[in-house]
């Protein structure tokens, strides 16, 4: 009976043995160490980046299209300039001249249709490039490009810790590149807040993981003045920190204060913008009558895809290219969810990335952007991670190499040429 509880013992061991390399065990030696365990992951997502972003940019400059568009709507001088537009023109305007929350009503349209206002956006994100602008003397666009690069390396390192927790070093390294390469990845060296809000979220459900009850709380709080999809972060956090209530896990101090102060980052702005505009539904009325953002159940995510499958396209806002990818996006979701389950994460990942699905498919929006919508859904990377970690580093580099050169087009010129990121 002891040989067999020994045997068994044993092979537990060996199976648990690849899954969950714990930081506090490889993280001695100071900034050094830290530095050799992060450089694969960070070196390798950066260079996937930089050759995506020159196929994208040797496209632009090919099709010459960028110089026929309006500044903000995809055009600019230079070829790189797009990477400011769409909503980069929004967060560089903030930047530079701030905030000035009003509901104005479209004069010939319905009542509740108000004039497009920069409180739609949130303020961390801008609040970062005044301060880079402030520190470097770079333009609001030059600011918000090194913030986003910056936060993507943050993110790209919070996704391997976590990746690495479930799966090894090796899975946590694989991580971060499909990070990188995944459909709406262009958004995160461009003036967006992206790659903010998902270095938040990574290292908010790392600290949830390592039971740093606190700093999940407080990161999670941040996150709340970067996005408003930052509830589903909010939840995430707040939930885990409940069940450790409930069992005593970690006492109740920490879970409990961390659950207590999550929300006040997204409350409070959304109150702020209220209060401006007179009006405590202010934000909500400005997301739907300027902006036609709001909650449908999915009806607009259905009809888009029924428009899409049949070739109907019938929404005024509908880029055949784009759709396509978010139509595959959509078909690849059951089979990454599937993997992530196999990885076993714990429950502040499956709460966190199940909201942001459910977030990203149940409003009404444009649909090609539900690659984007979905990138800050990381845990979905990781399963596949962890999928991929046995595989040769030789069948990785032929498994990659093509998504490496492709993704210039489906995740950076598809979005910001052919479609509205």
């Amino acid at each position: 009976m002891s040989t067999a509880s020994s045997t068994a013992s044993s092979s537990a061991g060996t199976a648990a043995a690849p899954r969950a390399p714990e930081v506090t065990e490889r993280a001695p030696g100071g900034f050094g160490a830290l530095a050799r365990r992060f450089a694969p992951a960070l070196g390798a997502y950066a260079v996937v980046k930089a050759i995506g972003l020159a196929v994208f940019i040797g496209l632009l400059v090919h099709t010459g299209d960028y110089l026929r568009k309006a500044p903000g709507r995809g055009g600019g001088a230079r070829p790189w300039d797009v990477l400011g537009t769409w909503d980069g023109i929004w967060y560089q305007r903030i930047a530079a001249n701030g905030y000035n929350p009003q509901l104005i009503p479209l004069h010939g349209f319905p009542q509740a249709t108000f004039y497009e206002n920069s409180s739609a956006f949130f303020p961390l994100y801008p609040w970062l490039m005044r301060l880079v602008g402030a520190v470097t003397g770079l333009g609001p666009y030059g600011s918000g490009i090194v913030v986003s690069v910056l936060a993507s390396l943050v993110a790209a390192a919070g996704i391997f810790a976590v990746a690495e927790r479930l799966g090894g070093f090796r899975a946590g390294v694989i991580a971060a590149v499909v990070w990188g390469l995944f459909p709406g990845s262009g958004v995160e060296w461009a003036v967006y807040s992206d790659s903010l809000f998902v270095a938040l979220s990574a290292w908010a459900c790392y600290c949830v993981m390592t039971r740093s009850w606190l700093t999940a709380g407080a990161l999670t709080l941040v996150a709340g003045l970067n996005r408003p999809t930052a509830a589903a972060l909010i939840a995430a956090v707040s939930i885990s920190a409940l069940v450790a209530l409930v069992r005593r896990r970690d006492g109740v101090a920490r879970p409990l204060t961390a659950m207590l102060i999550t929300p006040w980052g997204l409350i409070g702005y959304i109150a702020w913008v209220g209060w401006r505009m007179g009006d405590w539904g202010g934000y909500f009325k400005l997301q739907r009558g300027a902006w036609n953002r709001y909650f449908d159940g999915g009806a607009s995510t259905l009809r888009t895809v029924m428009d899409v499958v049949t070739g109907h396209w019938t929404f005024w806002q509908s880029n055949p290219a784009p759709d396509l990818i978010a139509i595959a996006l959509l078909m690849a979701l059951p089979g990454l969810l599937v993997l992530l389950r196999q990885a076993r994460p714990p429950l502040v990942l499956w709460v966190y990335t199940g909201l942001t699905i459910a977030t990203a498919l149940s409003s009404n929006q444009i649909f090609d952007n539900i690659s984007r919508y979905l990138l800050p859904a990381f845990p979905l990377f990781i399963g596949l991670a962890v999928a991929l970690r046995r595989v040769r580093t030789s069948t990785l580099v032929g498994l990659f190499a093509m998504p490496v050169l492709a993704a210039g087009w489906y995740a950076g010129y598809a979005l910001f040429e052919l479609g509205i990121p």
